[in-house]
């Protein structure tokens, strides 16, 4: 089925306006540097204030995703990513760490508009058999928007400061509000007293609930190998900062890649969900034959390895965020896929001092053995591919 090339406009416009919030919250991450040497601050206050967005995100995402169920996607994120490059713009403007870290929080909170407005909005326009390339293609989106801080924070810290590194991020929600302005447009839903006698997805099964417990298990090698593959390379094997950033790097965007292709095989077998358990059972053989190589100390196959487990992390994401959608229906998939995200960044949250712990007690290899038990249990959760709604 031909797309109309309005759709493939919105779709872009979802991944700008992504992008530009996902260096909203990981800008204070790459001002690390700049904060320690140049402010005074301590690692661990550092630490605090890169945290910041992240707690406003994981605080509002179902409060956002409710919202754009009861006002549509082109209200939530014309008013949320004006109210953003507000508290931007405030973050820029304040002093002293306790008012930065205020005004990060608010900013991460309102920036999280984006997540279900976003997803939502894919859903709602594109055909199910063009859902699944769509969702890939906007999930390419937290890559692009890190590999943007990552470039332009430090640099933009050295020359201006922490307003000017904190500007990167507002200006491109600027950007990205003109163009959903523009661009977006909410799609037809059906009747809200027939979306109300569809009733609580929740409550009609436990396929939701279960998709969102696979999707929490699925992040913790994902964010174990993006979160520490650069020490691995550095100090297990020896690498230069640049080489084992460059290898971070290219699996983060060959991840991009791989999420679109995973998308596009969705929509050929008409399943999420059957691809989803596929990429599960391939993501520990992946993980095993990476702690394999580390064992080994053989550092190019390690490499090869952990770019592979890298892309295999990933790829769950938007058949995951593509299925909650379709089976939560118009009237709750704001709510739903607020839920999944909420999920998703509470594990995150936790890899790292968990991971690390391990990482500590037993090395890399051995902690990424032990990660691999993450899509072993979530392997028999995945709902069979029947439990999918048609999507409509």
């Amino acid at each position: 089925m031909r797309v109309p090339a309005r759709l493939w406009a919105m779709l872009g416009v979802m991944v700008v306006a992504q992008a530009a919030t996902t260096v909203v919250t990981a800008a204070p991450a790459f001002l690390i540097p700049h904060l320690h040497t140049a402010e005074g601050l301590s690692l661990a206050a550092a630490g605090l204030l890169a945290g910041a967005p992240n707690l406003g995100l994981v605080l509002s995402l179902v409060a956002w995703g409710a919202a754009t169920d009861r006002f549509g996607e082109r209200r939530v994120l014309l008013a949320g990513l004006a109210l953003t490059v507000v508290a931007v713009a405030a973050s820029m403007l304040v002093h002293g760490f306790a008012w930065l870290g205020v005004a990060l929080v608010v900013g991460g909170a309102l920036s999280a508009c984006t997540n279900s407005a976003s997803g939502r909005l894919i859903t709602g326009w594109f055909p199910p058999e063009r859902r699944g390339l769509a969702m890939g293609i906007r999930q390419t989106c937290q890559p692009l928007g890190m590999a943007i801080a990552a470039l332009g924070v430090p640099p933009l810290a050295e020359a201006g400061g922490i307003p000017a590194a904190l500007g990167l991020g507002g200006a491109l929600t600027l950007v990205s509000l003109v163009c959903c302005a523009v661009a977006v447009r909410d799609p037809q839903r059906p009747p809200r007293a027939q979306i109300a006698a569809a009733g609580n997805p929740y409550r009609a099964s436990g396929t939701l609930a279960r998709i969102h417990t696979v999707s929490l298990l699925l992040v913790v090698p994902q964010f174990a190998l993006s979160t520490f593959g650069l020490v691995w390379f550095t100090v297990g094997f020896g690498w230069s900062a640049l080489a084992a950033g460059a290898l971070v790097a290219g699996a983060q965007f060959a991840g991009a890649a791989g999420r679109i292709l995973v998308g596009v095989w969705s929509d050929r077998v008409a399943s999420r969900l059957g691809p989803l358990r596929l990429v599960a059972i391939v993501g520990i053989v992946a993980l095993l034959a990476t702690a394999a190589c580390g064992w080994a100390e053989w550092a190019i196959p390690a490499a090869i390895a952990y770019v592979v487990a890298s892309c295999v992390s990933v790829a769950d994401n938007g058949l995951a965020f593509t299925a909650v959608a379709e089976i939560a229906g118009p009237g709750w998939a704001g709510r739903a896929l607020g839920v999944q995200n909420t999920g998703q960044f509470l594990a995150a949250a936790a890899v790292g001092p968990v991971v690390g712990a391990a990482i500590g007690l037993i090395g890399v290899p051995a902690a990424l053995a032990l990660t691999a038990l993450a899509p072993a249990i979530a392997t028999p959760l995945v709902p069979r591919p029947e439990a999918e709604r048609p999507a409509a």
